[in-house]
């Protein structure tokens, strides 16, 4: 078989084709991101416009200045992402409108010497003599079928003359197009860059404040830290002492630390591990403000907390809400009447912490997006935050493994 150029031709338009269609399904991906971070971006400020400042309040003051410079780097980060992608594009696009000035070129010369022949020839007489002079019938009929088939062809060369340059054109207008989103997403990208340095020179004299005070914000924090281990204590109790009763229930040794369950339970298990990255948000609107793990402290450095979960800032009057079907295994009494809500999944338990009020009780089943409570709003700092926590028997797993989008 012998090899056609054309052949390779075919080949790198349909990689061209392919490539770019990657390429513009990434940029989607991206710019919904960055569209979904710049709405983040107003919600945060909404919510941070309402808290006073006070003294008591610096220390979560500077925490805010941490989350609004975050998702400015965030912002910045899909922008620059953004970006590449549209320079690929470009890129891309260029050698398409390259490829088809080539080809417009080739069909136009092709076309001025067809008319340039075709006028020299063009005369009726002339047409009539090249028939008439046929040797035979068959001869006469081959000629005056060439005499069709060359007009025609003249007409379908200006025809694809006339789609070429209209091709040409729309990926000019395409390109243009290209070329001012990348500007305009470059001169948003200065804007976050410069609304950054204006976070940080906030959050400099901030520092230098708390600084001058930070025993007693060491004081402040670790009492906060000593609570969170006691509250954690007490989860941990509950979820053992329910993992006991089920292997009492089951006749397994009390000292396993994972739940036996049920057929019915096992199944609930399975969906919930299925959902695995697809699960709703325990409110319906608010923000990461601290992430799962090990971490130093967001502002004394010094001190480092372990976050057994995520913290959610939202609305004040906010509810929480199950992010998947179960069982109200328990619910605990935090530190100023302050509530948390444990809610169990086959041997998954989700916690709901630092709510005000509750609307479910002990054994009550609940469905996805069920509010199981309001979340407490701090008076001091007016603060609306729901710590969520979820685990597997009794091991915590990272949330923002599970929960969608988080």
């Amino acid at each position: 078989m012998r090899f056609n150029p054309k052949h390779l031709l075919f080949i790198f338009v349909v990689f061209i084709a392919v490539q770019t269609s990657a390429q513009r399904t990434k940029r989607q991906v991206l710019e919904a991101r960055r569209v979904q971070l710049q709405k983040d971006k107003v919600y945060i400020n909404a919510l941070l416009s309402n808290a006073k400042r006070k003294e008591k309040n610096l220390v979560g003051e500077l925490n805010d200045i941490k989350d609004k410079i975050k998702i400015s780097e965030d912002i910045i980060s899909v922008i620059s992402s953004e970006t590449k992608e549209l320079g690929n594009e470009i890129y891309t696009n260029q050698l398409e409108i390259n490829k088809n000035k080539r080809d417009l070129e080739a069909l136009k010369k092709d076309y001025a010497n067809m008319v340039y022949k075709s006028y020299k020839s063009k005369s009726q007489s002339n047409r009539m003599m090249f028939l008439l002079s046929s040797e035979n019938f068959l001869q006469a009929y081959k000629r005056f079928q060439y005499m069709k088939q060359y007009n025609a062809y003249r007409k379908t060369q200006g025809e694809e003359i006339q789609q070429k340059t209209v091709e040409l054109q729309t990926l000019t207008d395409s390109l243009t197009v290209k070329k001012s989103l990348k500007q305009r997403l470059l001169t948003d990208k200065k804007e976050e860059q410069n609304s950054i340095e204006k976070e940080k020179k906030t959050q400099e004299v901030l520092l230098s404040q708390v600084k001058q005070k930070e025993s007693k914000y060491k004081k402040q924090i670790a009492g906060f830290i000593k609570e969170e281990k006691r509250v954690n204590a007490a989860i941990e109790r509950s979820i053992r002492a329910a993992i006991a009763a089920s292997n009492k229930k089951a006749g397994k040794k009390s000292t396993s630390a994972t739940f036996a369950l049920t057929a019915e339970a096992k199944a609930l298990a399975s969906k919930f591990t299925s959902n695995r990255g697809k699960l709703p948000w325990p409110v319906e609107k608010g923000y990461v403000s601290t992430y799962y793990g090990k971490q130093p402290h967001p502002v004394v450095k010094t001190l480092t907390i372990q976050s057994n979960g995520v913290r959610i800032t939202t609305n004040k009057g906010s509810k929480a809400r199950a992010v998947f079907d179960g069982t109200v295994m328990a619910i605990q009494i935090m530190s100023g009447n302050k509530k948390a809500v444990l809610i169990q999944h086959g041997n998954y338990i989700t916690v709901y912490k630092n709510l005000e009020n509750v609307t479910v009780s002990k054994g009550s089943k609940v469905k996805t997006k069920q509010s199981i409570g309001t979340i407490f709003t701090d008076k001091i700092t007016s603060k609306t935050i729901l710590d969520f926590v979820l685990l597997k028997n009794t091991t915590t797993e990272n949330p923002v493994n599970w929960i969608y989008k988080m």
